[in-house]
């Protein structure tokens, strides 16, 4: 087997940081190791100090290193939690800032996005940050186009929210380093019923995107998710707030970013795609749940926003193949304290899942 190349990546540990997020984010790393048999992910944990950081969690946690004496990296990732904008120093922002010119793709997790934006690294760049931010980061930083995604990837920058989100991003970039075949397979070992990708979004409540602002908008997009089924006219939907079609068209531009017609598709089209999940429904009982007219409509509507069509989306868990396990292997005697990623790939050779899964050629 051709040996694949190792992407690198530091995780820069902010105080107060939330330990599920990191723990999503490297997870599949470790196992994509295991299941290629491969070191295919190094990583390594940085703090600015090299002192140990508390989680929210109130867990300490000792990094590898400080973020003078840490490594290269092809990837970095900020990691944090509650209470950001107290951990932005001016030594973190130089030093991000440095990994920028030398082109390295950053990122965050949770709340890490915050201080990227912050250094005036997302300037231009659209962006995904824990649903609680979401409007304290659009008002303190205008320049940033910020999305509800679970994670977004623009050119060099990776960002994820928070909670299991990073799982998500970090198996979308494992599936497209090194085929789905792998990401799928991790994603089996975590028991995570489905990966979602770029277009899936966090579950918002908008009163966190519009602050107490813009109370008519709030009861205009309450109307519309009430109302899936048999999705209510704009005319009509505008009359219940006593505004006219235009007012409702701008104050839907300004606030949401799009017009209300297709924030309504949307809604409709993610119920969909949670309904598809769920115990077989015909896609004609699917589309009429869902306020549509016709199944070929919803499928087109369907096709467009998501890249795939319904149908797919069913067959996706009959197509996958399982694992083919090798016979149990007699695990190391003694294993080794405190592994280190390449260690723990060495310890993962007892595993009966150890190289399963057979890489993809790289271009």
């Amino acid at each position: 087997m051709k040996a694949q190349p190792v992407t690198c990546l530091a995780f820069v540990l902010l105080d107060q940081f939330t330990l599920i997020s990191l723990a999503s984010a490297v997870e599949p790393l470790r196992m994509a190791n295991q299941l290629s048999g491969q070191e295919l992910y190094r990583w390594h944990t940085v703090s600015c100090d090299g002192n140990p950081v508390w989680a929210s969690d109130g867990m300490p946690i000792t990094p590898d290193c400080s973020i003078g004496s840490a490594p290269p990296a092809d990837i970095v990732l900020v990691c944090g939690g509650t209470s950001i904008q107290n951990t932005v120093t001016g030594e973190l922002v130089k030093w991000l800032r440095a990994q920028a010119r030398h082109s390295k793709r950053l990122g965050g997790i949770c709340t890490g996005s915050w201080v990227l934006a912050r250094a005036g690294l997302l300037d231009g760049f659209e962006c995904s940050v824990h649903w609680e931010w979401l409007a304290a980061m659009q008002e303190a930083f205008p320049r940033v186009t910020l999305s509800a995604s679970v994670f977004t990837l623009d050119r060099n920058r990776l960002t994820s929210s928070g909670g299991t989100a990073p799982m998500d991003m970090m198996l979308y970039l494992i599936g497209r380093d090194h085929g789905h075949e792998l990401s799928a397979a991790i994603s089996d070992m975590f028991v995570y019923e489905r990966m979602r990708n770029e277009r899936d979004h966090q579950r918002v409540p908008l009163k966190h995107m519009l602050g107490t602002q813009q109370p008519k908008l709030q009861e205009v997009v309450t109307l519309m998710e009430a109302n899936l089924e048999d999705p209510i006219d704009l005319d009509q939907l505008a009359a219940y707030v006593s505004l006219s079609r235009r007012q409702l068209e701008r104050m839907f531009q300004k606030y949401l970013h799009c017009s209300p017609s297709r924030y309504y598709l949307r809604l409709r089209l993610i119920r969909a795609r949670q309904l598809l999940k769920q115990p077989p429904i015909s896609l004609v009982e699917l589309a009429l749940l869902c306020g549509f007219v016709s199944t070929p409509h919803f499928s087109k509507c369907y096709r467009e926003y998501f890249g795939v069509p319904p149908s797919d989306e069913r067959l996706v868990k009959a197509d996958e193949r399982p694992i083919v396990l090798k016979p149990m292997i007699q695990a190391a005697p003694t294993p080794m304290p405190m592994p280190m990623p390449t260690s723990a790939l060495e310890q993962a050779r007892g595993e009966s899942t150890f190289a399963s899964i057979r890489l993809r050629a790289r271009n």
